[in-house]
């Protein structure tokens, strides 16, 4: 069965909700009751308390005030604001254009020190040309209705991919053989970014390797896009969001997986033919 990837979240929202039923019953207001001095329906303390419907912060300020526990305002709204980042959509994240989402990813690149990137459909964002970029980020800002920056998205995607030539850093990527043949821009910007390919999975910190579509009795069926941060993060591109994962047992599960694809892959001269073959094929 499928990975899933939002129990991290929905656990941490389940941590916020018990808190709060916990403060309600403390205080031995019942859920009308307490609905009642917060000035809302009684329907909404229910959402609340079985983690359907996040809180915001007035909400928790208000709740703490009915319950007598103002001193736990600061830390449940931390908690809540916390829950909510481990499940963001896109279009949230992107409201504002793609460049801003690029460049909230440059202090997590640089306190990591060991990557793990698996896709089975794109080429890892480490390794993207402009032109590839470019056309990724376009296409992606046009389907999430948001402001098309792609070309200055693309810029900052590059400046910031610059960390796999700085020390300190290792890169193990993996991806699908498919992904070399989906063409994204024209086939000369697509020949350009296989060819990076090339050059890139030459670096001493890059391990690139590639799972062949002729790979015959899979151990592990192709799973969804995700990137292990150390052992500490796990993040995983949905369509409509990105989930981030720190439940250590989670972690540990995608780390097994991201091993048991790597045993399937095939690196160096071999890897190289295959990208080879995908240039061939845009000719």
């Amino acid at each position: 069965m499928p990975i899933s990837p939002s129990s991290s979240a929905q656990a941490a929202r389940k941590n916020v909700a018990r808190r709060l039923r916990d403060l309600r019953k403390d205080a031995g207001l019942t859920v009308v009751e307490l609905a009642a001095q917060c000035g809302w329906h009684h329907a909404k303390t229910s959402r609340i308390e079985n983690a359907r419907t996040p809180p915001s912060t007035t909400d928790i300020r208000l709740w703490c005030r009915t319950c007598s526990a103002t001193d736990q305002v600061a830390d449940l709204i931390a908690a809540s604001r916390h829950a909510e980042s481990l499940y963001t959509e896109w279009r949230r994240r992107a409201r504002t254009g793609l460049r801003q989402l690029q460049d909230s990813y440059v202090q997590l690149y640089r306190s990591t020190r060991t990557f793990r990137v698996y896709s089975p459909t794109l080429l890892p964002g480490l390794l993207q040309t402009e032109g590839y970029a470019r056309a990724l980020l376009s296409a992606n800002a046009r389907f999430l209705d948001v402001p098309d920056d792609g070309a200055e998205a693309a810029a900052a995607r590059l400046e910031r991919s610059q960390i796999i030539h700085e020390s300190g850093h290792h890169f193990l990527l993996l991806i699908e053989e498919a992904a070399l043949r989906y063409q994204l821009g024209d086939a000369d910007a697509m020949a350009a970014q296989l060819g990076q390919l090339l050059t890139a999975g030459a670096l001493p910190a890059v391990s690139l390797g590639v799972i062949p579509m002729a790979t015959s009795e899979r151990p592990l069926w192709p799973q969804e896009m995700f990137n292990v941060y150390d052992d500490t993060l796990v993040s995983v591109e949905l369509l409509s969001a990105q989930v981030n994962i720190t439940q250590p047992s989670e972690i540990a599960l995608y780390l097994k997986a991201f091993e048991e694809l790597r045993g399937m892959a095939v690196y160096g001269a071999t890897a190289r033919s295959l990208i080879v073959k995908a240039i061939e094929a845009l000719r």
